[in-house]
């Protein structure tokens, strides 16, 4: 081999030595304000799946605001493989975009949401002042505290769980409805900007007698300040929450990520994520799993946005779009 061959096959070595690892694969799952503690433990659960089926290390990224924020700025160009939100209209608004899949909700099972929660009160401990339903939270004296209607999920289900709790009482209807939720919007001191920033308000600020959130909020804030600072009460009827998910074609397709999207969403079925979903007090669809994990479930009557709104489709714009329901109390307000 001559001198000149070998300077180049010796120059083209240290060249590819020199070359950059491959790139990790990588994926970012947009979510809501509540849901960083869910995924950070479903992530390790799910990477430790992916490299036992394909052998590859995947690095999984998240994004946490309020929930209609967040969909925004996917709108707006943020590259989210996955979104993970708390509510099926913000997943419309981004397949009226073109972002995913009009039939996004037959994509998956169960409409398309891995698991359920409810809107409950937190009070303070001992319930000083006697919270137990929904009319307690419109008295006079009374301030709740719950994050925006229209802008947050959290705050939407609060919104049309106090609604539907009117309208399902005797003699209730729209007007009877929309006075009692106007009520208790006057107990609210402010509006907070999310889920977790409600209970930041409520837990550190010490604003407020009544946070309402997620069922699973309660665990979380146990977690934090101990079961001993607050008290969970179920009122006698609540909205089912749903917590729809899809994948994001444009940013899928460009980044080659479809079957790491695909394998990411699916394993939130899995026992494995069906578990994590109790662990994390979010109801499970799994049938043996919610059974399993019965006690720190009890029962409430519920009903659906779909049977008492007709679906996000109508209830969206009838109340949070400008000019709806919430513009028009809160104009009074």
């Amino acid at each position: 081999m001559s001198r000149f061959i070998r300077q180049l096959c010796a120059t083209l070595a240290l060249g590819l030595c020199a070359l950059p690892a491959l790139a990790q694969l990588s994926l970012l799952n947009v979510s809501y304000d509540v849901a960083r503690d869910f995924y950070k433990d479903y992530n390790p659960l799910f990477q430790k799946h992916w490299k036992a089926l394909s052998g590859e290390s995947v690095e999984l990224k998240q994004s946490h605001a309020g929930s209609s924020k967040q969909v925004r700025a996917v709108a707006d160009g943020l590259e989210a493989d996955v979104v993970t939100m708390n509510q099926a209209s913000d997943v419309d608004f981004l397949a009226e975009k073109g972002l995913v899949a009009k039939d996004y909700a037959r994509r998956f099972p169960n409409n398309a949401s891995p698991y359920t929660s409810t809107m409950v009160f937190i009070v303070r401990k001992d319930n000083p002042k006697a919270i137990r339903d929904w009319p307690d939270l419109v008295k006079p004296g009374v301030q709740v505290i719950l994050p925006h209607p229209k802008n947050t999920g959290n705050g939407r289900y609060t919104y049309l769980a106090a609604w539907g709790f009117a309208l399902r009482q005797p003699g209730g209807n729209e007007r009877t409805a929309q006075e009692f939720v106007a009520r208790l919007l006057q107990n609210a001191p402010l509006f907070a900007a999310g889920g977790r920033d409600a209970t930041t308000t409520f837990m550190q600020r010490r604003i407020g007698d009544v946070l309402v959130s997620f069922e699973s909020e309660a665990e979380l804030i146990a977690r934090e300040f101990g079961k001993g600072e607050f008290t969970v009460v179920y009122p006698s009827l609540s909205i089912l929450t749903e917590f729809p998910v899809a994948i994001v074609n444009p940013v899928v397709d460009k980044k080659g990520t479809r079957k790491l999207a695909q394998a990411y969403l699916e394993y939130l079925w899995s026992p494995a994520g069906q578990e994590n979903a109790a662990q994390n007090y979010l109801r499970p669809r799994s049938p043996e799993i919610l059974k399993k994990y019965a006690e720190q479930f009890p029962p409430v009557r519920t009903f659906t946005v779909d049977e008492v709104f007709g679906g996000w489709n109508k209830a969206f714009p009838a109340h949070f779009k400008d000019g709806g329901s919430f513009d028009q109390i809160y104009q009074k307000k």
